[in-house]
C-alpha cells in the first residue's frame, strides 16, 4: 500500500513497512464486512417462509451492527496513513466472501451468512502476528472485537439449523 502524500509523516512507533501490511489487511477486513452487509441486507429485503419474522429481524440486527463497523475499519486505516478502499470494484477484489446471486431460499441464506461470519473472522485472524509484533494494541482491540461479534453471529445463525 501506498502512504498517503502531502500530509505530515505518521509517527506513531509503528514502521511503515509494518503499518502498510496491517492497512492492506484491515482492507481485506473492510472489503469481507462491506460485502457481508451487502449481502445480509438483501437477505434482509428478500427472506420468505415460516421464518420470516424472526430472520427479518435478525438480518436487520446484523447488518445494521455491519454498517457501523465498516466506518471503525476504515478509521483505523486512516489512522495508520493510508487510503481506506471504498468503492465496490475494491471490494470485489479485496473480499473473500463471494457474491450470491439469485434469492436463495431461507435455510441457505442461514448457511451463506454462517459462511460469511466465519471468512471475517478467519481474514481478522490472519493479521493478527505482524500487528503482535509491532504492538498494535489499537488493531489487535478492533480484530478482538471483530471477531467476538462475528464468531457470536455465526453461532447464532448456525444455531438456526438445528
Amino acid at each position: 500500500m501506498v502512504a498517503l502524500q502531502g500530509t505530515m509523516p505518521v509517527n506513531i512507533g509503528i514502521d511503515e513497512k509494518s503499518r502498510s501490511e496491517i492497512a492492506e489487511g484491515l482492507s481485506r477486513v473492510l472489503a469481507d464486512t462491506y460485502t457481508l452487509y451487502l449481502k445480509t441486507h438483501n437477505f434482509h429485503w428478500n427472506v420468505t417462509g415460516p421464518m420470516f419474522q424472526t430472520l427479518h429481524l435478525l438480518f436487520e440486527t446484523q447488518y445494521t451492527e455491519l454498517a457501523l463497523a465498516v466506518d471503525v475499519i476504515a478509521e483505523r486505516i486512516r489512522a495508520l496513513g493510508f487510503p481506506a478502499p471504498g468503492t465496490y470494484s475494491d471490494f470485489a477484489r479485496l473480499s473473500s466472501i463471494e457474491e450470491t446471486s439469485g434469492i436463495p431460499n431461507a435455510e441457505d441464506m442461514i448457511r451463506l451468512l454462517v459462511e460469511g461470519q466465519e471468512a471475517v473472522v478467519r481474514t481478522a485472524r490472519s493479521i493478527f502476528p505482524t500487528v503482535d509484533q509491532v504492538h498494535d494494541e489499537p488493531t489487535a482491540d478492533l480484530l478482538t472485537q471483530r471477531m467476538q461479534v462475528h464468531e457470536k453471529n455465526a453461532w447464532m445463525l448456525r444455531s438456526l439449523l438445528e
